[in-house]
């Protein structure tokens, strides 16, 4: 049998890369001998995170556009021509049996190439509103594998699959490190920990809202693990103590999760997928800065379903330290919260996206 090869290209932030390398995993884990390759965008995180997990990954030249004149702007055609020309190479040399696109810069003049060469692709669409690229590659697709319902005005209706989005395989049974994650994060057992997620390059507002409360929020004799993103840590690492773990990324997301009674966070497709499979209380503050305000849309979902709790930005000076000691004191809060949340898990998204997959090589 010929050896599979599988091109994954998504990057930018977290919420791209996380998916493709949880494909990727469940790919190799069915055919360990099949080959792999990355494409990211040169400069962005997916060139450090890919590596680090054993894969390997070639950059290309672009960027997206910004929504006012400048530099990068003008570049943006020579960077495209450019992105386009070396994706034809890269693929021309590797021959993939199939391209997998999760969003983010650099999937579209790949996927795009790969559309143009007859090479089958897959996109994997994290969000309830999607963005540009993924639907202007939409178009030429072979599946469109969605994590919510009703995008049949964003893609075509007979390439849709509902599968959920991929998470990361570790997130699946965390009930049993509660005990690693104490002990990894040096944590009190005795305390309960609130983990504050601002998303992997981090969030301006939520860091604001935590420096102002941690006082407050300290009071209620807890812990606090603060992912504040690497655009921030330097802003931020002097409120480090033995009460306060201020980080610019967090690894071990697993254990991160397992060592969490409450958690902050925004509400990005991929963190709220995993949010549903942790089963932990939540409380999003969604990010209003998104196309269509999808983080309001993604949150609104599980807010509807009693699954968590939802502040806007405009909401957190008046309401945020109410809600937040009224859900810490209220253990009956939590678990109500936590059972229901958990049944909107869709934990076999992976899977059910490599079945896809499969099915065009």
């Amino acid at each position: 049998m010929a050896k599979y090869k599988f091109i994954l290209s998504g990057g930018g932030t977290g919420g791209h890369i996380y998916p493709a390398i949880a494909i990727a995993n469940e790919l190799k884990a069915r055919f360990p001998d099949a080959e792999f390759l990355f494409v990211g965008a040169k400069d962005k995180m997916e060139m450090q995170k890919v590596p680090q997990v054993g894969y390997h990954i070639k950059g290309l030249w672009i960027a997206g556009l910004q929504r006012k004149l400048t530099l990068q702007n003008a570049l943006f055609p020579i960077k495209l021509i450019n992105s386009l020309w070396k994706s034809r190479m890269i693929l021309q040399q590797f021959k993939p049996n199939v391209v997998i696109g999760t969003g983010g810069f650099a999937s579209g003049p790949l996927l795009q190439m790969a559309n143009m060469m007859d090479i089958p692709t897959v996109i994997q669409e994290q969000n309830s509103y999607p963005g540009i690229t993924n639907k202007l590659l939409s178009k030429k697709a072979n599946k469109i594998c969605v994590a919510y319902e009703n995008l049949e005005r964003f893609f075509p209706k007979d390439k849709m699959i509902l599968t959920g989005n991929p998470v990361r395989q570790d997130l699946i049974d965390i009930e049993s490190k509660k005990e690693e994650a104490i002990q990894y994060f040096n944590l009190d057992a005795n305390k309960k920990t609130v983990l504050v997620l601002g998303g992997s390059l981090g969030a301006r507002r939520v860091n604001h809202l935590i420096e102002k409360e941690l006082d407050t929020i300290l009071s209620q004799d807890v812990q606090v693990i603060w992912q504040c993103g690497k655009l921030y840590f330097e802003e931020y690492k002097k409120y480090n103590s033995q009460k306060v773990q201020v980080s610019a990324f967090i690894d071990r997301m697993d254990l991160v999760y397992a060592a969490a009674d409450i958690v902050i966070s925004r509400a990005g497709a991929s963190s709220v997928s995993e949010l549903c499979i942790v089963g932990k209380p939540v409380i999003f503050i969604p990010s209003p800065n998104v196309a269509e305000d999808h983080q309001t849309k993604n949150a609104k979902t599980i807010v509807d379903k009693k699954g968590a709790l939802m502040l806007k930005e405009t909401e957190l000076d008046l309401q945020f330290s109410l809600v937040f000691e009224s859900l810490l004191k209220d253990s009956g809060k939590q678990d109500q919260l936590s059972k229901n949340i958990k049944q909107l898990a869709l934990p076999n998204a992976t899977k059910q996206i490599v079945d896809e997959i499969l099915k065009l090589v």
